[in-house]
């Protein structure tokens, strides 16, 4: 209720506009969500706010209704990809843009100073609260008017049988009645959240759930999302999976061939797989590279004027269509994109070759091993032996004391070994 009451200030100041502020929010379907928005709610409107609850909605949909309802801010209670016993809370800006890192440090201020909760009545009075459940439509037309319409009038989806991976979490409505009505025959699976079940051995972070459904029902395709549905993976009729790296390459190509994608460009992060760039330059697109973690990629198409950009993950962001990675988007652009092809999705993954990629986390004092002269010598030591065959990333976590070590390579069995020797250096370094 403080958090909420401490952003007010910040995120709606009284010169802003006259009479009440006002704000969206939504949340996914942990059981914690409930009472986390009855808080948030109170410090919202007990800060003379008007709130519109939009209930169990994808975060891109609360980011997408922020700016189609003309709200000061939107609210997101949800901790995404993680288990039910997590949550958080995410602030979107005017126009359903995420924050900039001064602007969450103010709020953090403000909490801490202790400037929020004081419980005076707010002079221009309390906020008033409404359901408006009623704007998922607004958000599900939005998802559908992006879809080209093929020169046949039919459905971009039809004759598709798709399975889809709610996680049940946000989109277990939302994604299901998306794919239908732009023409899927759709089975869904993970869509009967209990408050507790999101994310467990479902969705984004468990792909053989949607592969075991795909081939139970003969499906053409799969896609799965995580707990708030802004990432999407997928799967081919034969369970194999896509990637964020995967999926990005097939858009990326559709884009060029309508003479849509701007700069001819794509926005990455450091951590995108090898054999994406080489799809990319094959096809005579650039690749901007930016630090792990969506808001690097959305500054960089921002300020570069691109229109596409993702993460390995599945958060992939079309500029113009969303502020934000939305899986439903994603997912639904994707079919449309091998549908229009005619081809079968496995066909259209084929353009990018995904070169073997091993992750090893080493936990311990990160800024020591990272200031040791002797890691330095080891990594080029190892890039020396993959030559232009492979790739080696080195980077501290921004969230645990811990360093990332990745190695990429043609063959497996070469990137374990140069990962398990670089894993090691870094434990010497640490000590």
């Amino acid at each position: 209720m403080d958090l909420a009451a401490a952003a007010v200030p910040v995120l709606a100041p009284a010169a802003a506009r006259p009479g009440h502020a006002v704000a969206v929010i939504g949340r996914d379907s942990r059981a914690s969500g409930d009472f986390l928005e009855a808080a948030v709610v109170a410090g919202l409107a007990g800060s003379g706010v008007d709130v519109f609850r939009l209930g169990v909605i994808p975060t891109p949909g609360i980011a997408y209704l922020t700016g189609a309802m003309d709200a000061d801010f939107g609210v997101v209670l949800s901790a995404s990809h993680n288990p039910a016993q997590d949550n958080g809370i995410k602030f979107f800006g005017r126009g359903g843009v995420k924050l900039p890192d001064e602007v969450e440090d103010e709020i953090e201020a403000r909490l801490r100073a202790g400037a929020a909760g004081a419980g005076a009545a707010p002079a221009q009075g309390f906020g008033r609260v409404t359901d408006a459940y009623s704007q998922h439509e607004a958000y599900l037309d939005h998802l559908l008017a992006t879809l080209p319409v093929p020169a046949d009038g039919r459905p971009p989806l039809h004759g598709l049988r798709v399975v889809v991976d709610c996680a049940h979490g946000a989109a277990y409505s939302v994604g299901p009645r998306a794919l239908r009505r732009a023409g899927a025959e759709v089975i869904a699976i993970g869509a009967a959240p209990d408050g507790l079940n999101i994310n467990a051995g479902c969705g984004s972070t468990h792909l053989e759930a949607v592969a075991a459904a795909v081939a139970e029902h003969g499906a053409d395709a799969g896609l799965a999302f995580d707990g708030d549905a802004d990432r999407c993976l997928a799967v081919d009729a034969d369970g194999v999976a896509l990637d964020g790296d995967q999926i990005l390459a097939i858009l990326a190509a559709e884009l060029k061939a309508a003479g849509q994608l701007a700069g001819d460009a794509v926005v990455v992060t450091v951590m995108s797989n090898l054999g994406f760039h080489e799809a990319m330059r094959e096809a005579g697109i650039t690749v901007i590279q930016t630090p792990v973690g969506d808001k690097h990629v959305y500054a960089a198409m921002r300020d570069g004027g691109y229109v596409l950009g993702g993460e390995q993950s599945g958060h992939i962001i079309q500029m113009g269509l969303a502020t934000t990675g939305d899986g439903v988007l994603t997912g639904l652009h994707l079919l449309a994109a091998v549908n229009r092809r005619g081809v079968a999705v496995s066909c259209a993954a084929k353009m990018m070759t995904r070169y073997p990629q091993v992750l090893v986390n080493v936990r311990g004092e990160k800024d020591r091993a990272m200031a040791d002269p002797s890691l330095d010598l080891a990594v080029k030591s190892a890039q020396g032996l993959l030559g232009d065959a492979g790739r080696i990333l080195l980077r501290p976590s921004g969230t645990e004391p811990a360093i990332r070590v990745m190695v990429e390579a043609r063959e497996a069995a070469l990137a374990e070994d140069l990962a398990a020797q670089l894993a090691e250096a870094v434990r010497q370094a640490m000590r």
